[in-house]
């Protein structure tokens, strides 16, 4: 076998978790599929090069987390509208700001996440995803390579080119400072997964049917709902049930609700019937669900995120 071929047939396992990592730490799975093909192209070409001194995995991850390192390089972070600025009560708020002056985190397929460890998991969630980003760059690369994928202090020690006691210190200060900004275990608990699916269920009929009273008893007291690339976002039941009513709810009919998955989390996909009468793609959303309902929205409305969750641009 050639040695390139060889190279594509041992790395291509690694793949998904190589787009979760880089998605850990840039935020976008835009980003994180392009630097993963970045990823391969550089291995396969330095292949004949790798001297077996460290496993292909390690190696691998030494590649994607250097393009991610240098791919952050003067780059502001990555945010959702909640950490930007206050939340607004008012359904006519002025949507023309400057919602395109910040780059915003995007959600991950579920598909692109292998981790079945609850530590994988949980650290996927797009709460934690986002906190992340609150950390320096190299903090955050020592966080992820320590406590999600595993390596040891000395092997995070070699890929990053420093030392043991570098990596430690790192750690403590970044697991020190996500413990800051991060929700705790009790916030992100959810129900067990029937009861889950059946919220989703109700949620996404309650929006096809336009059904206010039942999209309103689904919904937490304190709910977010948030709406990148739109710099505002609503707190609270009453609030944001005067946006959807005012600003989200169409007819019966006009709205098709697909569920999905997105980092770890109940999503939909929502489909749109335009002028020309076709349902075409309009926004991924992702939800928070706890005891009492929904907590969380998060509206990505991005119709080029379609792709990534293997759905077409129209149904």
């Amino acid at each position: 076998m050639p040695v390139q071929e060889e190279f594509m047939a041992r790395a291509a396992p690694y793949r998904a978790e190589l787009i979760a990592h880089c998605y850990r730490m840039l935020g976008s799975v835009h980003d994180a599929e392009d630097l993963v093909q970045e990823t391969y192209l550089r291995g396969w070409r330095a292949y004949q090069q790798f001297e077996e001194r460290a496993a292909l995995r390690t190696w691998l991850y030494r590649i994607a987390t250097t393009a991610c390192l240098r791919a952050l390089e003067n780059r502001a972070r990555r945010v959702l509208p909640t950490g930007v600025g206050s939340g607004s009560v008012d359904p006519d708020a002025d949507f023309t700001g400057n919602g395109g002056d910040y780059p915003w985190i995007e959600p991950l397929p579920d598909t692109l996440t292998p981790e079945t460890a609850v530590t994988g998991q949980q650290s996927i969630r797009l709460a934690i995803v986002t906190a992340m980003q609150q950390l320096p760059a190299r903090q955050r690369a020592v966080l992820i390579l320590r406590d999600v994928v595993q390596f040891s202090a000395a092997e995070v020690a070699e890929l990053l080119e420093t030392t043991p006691a570098s990596v430690n210190s790192a750690l403590q200060r970044a697991r020190a400072r996500l413990a800051e900004v991060a929700p705790n275990e009790d916030d992100i608990a959810e129900p067990d997964d029937a009861a889950l699916r059946a919220l989703v269920d109700r949620y996404c009929a309650a929006f096809e049917n336009a059904d206010i009273a039942a999209l309103t008893e689904l919904l937490q007291a304190d709910v977010k709902l948030e709406m990148p690339p739109l710099a505002v976002w609503f707190s609270g039941r009453d609030a944001v049930m005067r946006f959807l009513k005012t600003r989200a709810i169409a007819e019966p009919g006009d709205v098709a609700m697909i569920p999905t998955g997105a980092n770890r989390q109940p999503a939909v996909a929502e489909y749109r019937r335009s002028d020309d009468g076709v349902l075409r793609a309009h926004s991924i959303q992702v939800l928070s669900a706890g005891g009492d309902g929904i907590g969380a929205i998060t509206v990505f409305l991005d119709p080029t995120l379609f792709a990534a969750f293997g759905m077409g641009a129209t149904r």
